[in-house]
């Protein structure tokens, strides 16, 4: 089992610590392309008007300035770098020695500024959105979606991949649809179902943990995945295709 999770906005910068080791991040033959986009990003947030080509408001002066210099930043594991609702949720912190490992084996980043990145890899906080497009580099969905294909369906092969990637970050790669399930998160009241937003953030985040601390073997096929959401949800889940993933839609009430 794999968990795709996408990156918070919010993130928590290291107060001490080395900067990032290039030659220990997961996933190494990405780094000549997220050489590229930091130095693209580091450009960008060197400009005069670098908060209106970052799309973020003044009050993230600080995080943009930091763009600047983060082959220097302290780094740490991404499981303490990011943080938000879905992280809280998912609460790493309070794992046991032994859900910490499974969890550094089992969650991929899929980041805008590294394109993947295991949950252990060590990297600083940035500020930088999937949906921004950065010179030389162009829109960061694009540009990962035609680096990361072989390397994560290389990394996915065996497993069942628990997508819980927002849409922005799900544009960066598509994974095998039959061995994929994303996740959706509704609430139901009356008969009448609606999509949520901020709630779903946070039940992707208790699922990602849930699938971490439960006993037994972790979910190989779409029906293992629906019997462990049952276990704590009421859930569905609706079969894919050969071209479209499966999906758990879990149902939180109105």
């Amino acid at each position: 089992m794999l968990i795709l999770l996408p990156p918070s906005e919010g993130k928590t910068p290291a107060l001490r610590g080395p900067a990032v080791d290039w030659t220990a991040l997961g996933f190494p033959e990405l780094n000549p392309y997220r050489a590229k986009v930091l130095e693209a990003l580091g450009t960008v947030s060197a400009h005069q008007d670098a908060l209106a080509l970052l799309g973020v408001g003044a009050s993230l002066r600080d995080d943009v300035e930091r763009n600047t210099r983060l082959h220097a930043e302290p780094a740490a594991p991404a499981h303490s770098i990011y943080s938000g609702v879905l992280y809280d949720a998912l609460g790493y912190r309070s794992l046991t020695p032994v859900q910490r490992r499974k969890a550094d084996e089992s969650v991929l980043v899929i980041s805008a500024l590294w394109g993947a990145l295991r949950f252990g890899d060590s990297v600083p906080a940035y500020r930088l959105s999937m949906g921004t497009s950065l010179p030389d580099v162009g829109r960061l969905a694009p540009f990962w979606k035609e680096q990361l294909g072989d390397t994560l369906s290389a990394a996915a092969q065996g497993h069942l991949l628990v997508d819980c990637r927002s849409s922005t970050y799900a544009a960066a790669w598509a994974p095998p649809a039959q061995q994929t399930v994303t996740v959706n998160v509704f609430t139901e009241s009356g008969g009448v179902r609606k999509v949520v937003s901020h709630f779903a953030k946070h039940t992707r985040g208790e699922l990602a943990r849930h699938l971490l601390v439960r006993r037994g073997k972790a979910p190989g096929a779409p029906s293992d995945l629906l019997k462990a959401a049952r276990e704590k949800w009421e859930a569905e889940l609706v079969p894919g295709t050969a071209r479209k993933p499966h999906a758990l839609n879990i149902i939180l009430p109105g």
